[in-house]
């Protein structure tokens, strides 16, 4: 993925500035921190029993790998690529002392506290670029877990974290007048007690959960449709899920070489076709986003709304 995109919200022409977020084309990753999974460890408390037994064998964690694995660049790299939404999923390491709190997709990830640090280094060098951090689902965690996290949050990003706001407000030139750079967002209810994080429903991510590209494609125009005209941001997750039969029939071939390089295509010319506004795409998530020019082609679709915005005047 060209490194070309970091500072395409600086670079986003006068007239763009002033919209609000959630009316901007977004690209963004699914699973946005399973480049790495730990294939040692023992699996995730996000799985079912019985994958619980069968993972106690190595070879069947090696496999798991091979199907937790949806993006292969790291978080600097998809944020150079343009990526500015992550879809995050925590977890503490049952039986581990302490509070830790861990990325997990089937097999453990990183870190979370060396995923923000990396993600803080490229805001300190790319001061007009804003993310936005969906943690979405939580694992073996209870309310000190929660607090050790937001806390770590907190400690990554301090003064660059946007307080909740009314959605319109939050364009690029409030961002940057205010010196925020991240959006958190904590599907928990104990958002309610800090400022900084954002309620999980105003990031809704409708999930088509399908192996079938028309079905997937039907779904993402049908949910754009009735997206909130006001008040929320919109995800349309560009992603085709894995069944367990699909899974058991290309055991050794993995997510990538079965769902994704045969549909893209598809789900790119899908994307082509859109526009961003207040009816339209916001935030578009996809699996394995250095594959085709993703980001890119998301960003461009921002030029339609330059030439609305031209047609007006």
């Amino acid at each position: 993925m060209a490194d070309g995109n970091a500072d395409w919200m600086g670079s986003l022409p006068p007239a763009l500035r002033s919209l609000p977020l959630s009316n901007l084309a977004i690209p963004g990753s699914h699973d946005s921190f399973s480049y790495w999974v730990d294939e040692k460890s023992p699996v995730g408390p996000d799985q079912a029993k019985a994958i619980k037994r069968l993972a106690r064998i190595s070879l069947v964690r090696k496999i798991m790998k091979k199907w937790s694995v949806t993006q292969n660049l790291t978080f600097k790299e998809q944020l150079e690529g343009g990526i500015r939404y992550f879809d995050l999923r925590v977890s503490s390491k049952p039986g581990e002392i302490g509070q830790e709190i861990y990325f997990i997709h089937g097999l453990f990830g990183i870190k979370v506290w060396d995923g923000l640090k990396e993600m803080n280094s490229f805001l300190e060098q790319h001061p007009k670029e804003v993310i936005f951090l969906d943690f979405n689902h939580f694992y073996a965690m209870d309310d000190s877990h929660h607090h050790f996290l937001i806390s770590r949050i907190r400690s990554a990003f301090e003064s660059k974290l946007c307080c909740v706001e009314c959605v319109e407000y939050v364009t690029l030139l409030y961002m940057w007048k205010k010196k925020y750079q991240v959006l958190i967002f904590y599907h928990h209810p104990l958002y309610q007690e800090y400022p900084f994080l954002w309620p999980g429903n105003k990031m809704p991510a409708p999930w088509a959960n399908t192996t079938n590209v028309h079905k997937l494609l039907q779904f993402l125009e049908t949910t754009l449709g009735e997206r909130s005209r006001y008040g929320t941001f919109h995800v349309s997750q560009a992603i085709l899920t894995p069944r367990v039969k699909t899974i058991a029939r290309h055991l050794v071939r993995g997510l990538k070489n079965t769902l994704v390089h045969r549909n893209l295509p598809m789900i790119l010319n899908w994307v082509k076709a859109q526009k961003p506004g207040v009816m339209g795409v916001n935030i578009i998530t996809s699996d394995f986003v250095e594959l085709v020019d993703f980001a890119a082609t998301v960003i461009a679709l921002n030029d339609l709304l330059l030439e609305e915005n031209e047609s007006a005047t």
